[in-house]
């Protein structure tokens, strides 16, 4: 797995014994992202290489939406003929970890988000999203925190039905919550008269997560959205999907948008 250090993301990376403060510039709000990671503790609480990604398309779509490959989804809550122009989005962010794909969402597109995870790391989330309450709130954007087990109704339903749009990083590794995720998914996306889709961004590291999306495959229209150019040696980079109900508009380009992304290695052999 790779995990992100100095030479991979911009800005300082402060440790102060088990615990290491990354500092994310975040160009388009000129604010400063603050997150605290503590690696002793395992893996939902490090900083991981798809985050950055998502973190990056937000920050370049709030600086030139036409140029974005987020525009067709987030567009899709601005031209509904709905009040959904008029007032945030509302957005929830599935096994946020260290919570920096949320607090950048609340930041860049001034939303109300609810970042998520399991009950033993919400203390740490709730530090990274109060830390950034200003640079959110200043932008128009909120943050929540929120426990949330996949595959849980009960979880879900705490979170209300006013959602728009979902939002994971690096979330297919262990198999044995393939089932509960797509679960939660279905739960969260799959009714009746949504517009609700899922952006999920992906570093492809093992050869079973082909029954990940083969099995969310027959659920949802399942999309690349994105492609990261591969790091120095490996073979692929980070791919964003987009999830959505079969037969929900997209749009009548998206094939020539789909057509029009360079080819990512490996991504048809993974459904």
């Amino acid at each position: 797995m790779l995990q992100i250090g100095d030479n991979e993301v911009d800005g300082e990376i402060i440790s102060s014994g088990e615990s290491e403060l990354q500092m994310y510039r975040i160009d388009s709000i000129e604010s400063t992202v603050m997150i605290r990671q503590l690696p002793s503790l395992g893996i939902s609480f490090k900083l991981w290489l798809p985050a950055t990604t998502l973190v990056t398309l937000l920050d370049n779509y709030r600086r030139d939406p036409s140029t974005s490959p987020l525009t067709r989804t987030l567009s899709t809550f601005q031209s509904d003929g709905s009040d959904s122009s008029s007032r945030p989005l509302n957005i929830v962010e599935l096994g946020s970890g260290t919570g920096i794909v949320g607090i950048a969402a609340a930041a860049t597109l001034g939303a109300n988000v609810t970042v998520t995870d399991l009950p033993n790391v919400i203390e740490n989330l709730r530090f990274n999203a109060d830390a950034n309450a200003e640079a959110a709130a200043r932008n128009g954007g909120k943050v929540h925190v929120a426990s949330l087990r996949w595959g849980e109704i009960d979880d879900v339903e705490v979170l209300g039905q006013n959602v728009d749009l979902v939002l994971a990083s690096d979330v297919v590794y262990h198999d044995h919550l393939y089932e509960p995720l797509l679960k939660t998914l279905r739960l969260i996306l799959l009714k009746e008269g949504s517009k609700r889709v899922f952006l999920m961004s992906h570093l492809k590291r093992w050869k079973k997560e082909s029954i990940f999306f083969k099995k969310a495959r027959k659920l949802f229209d399942v999309d690349v959205i994105h492609c990261d150019d591969p790091q120095e040696g490996s073979r692929i980079g980070v791919v964003v999907y987009r999830f959505a109900p079969k037969n929900q508009t997209y749009g009548t380009s998206t094939t020539k948008l789909i057509k029009s992304i360079r080819s990512c290695p490996d991504t048809e052999k993974q459904g």
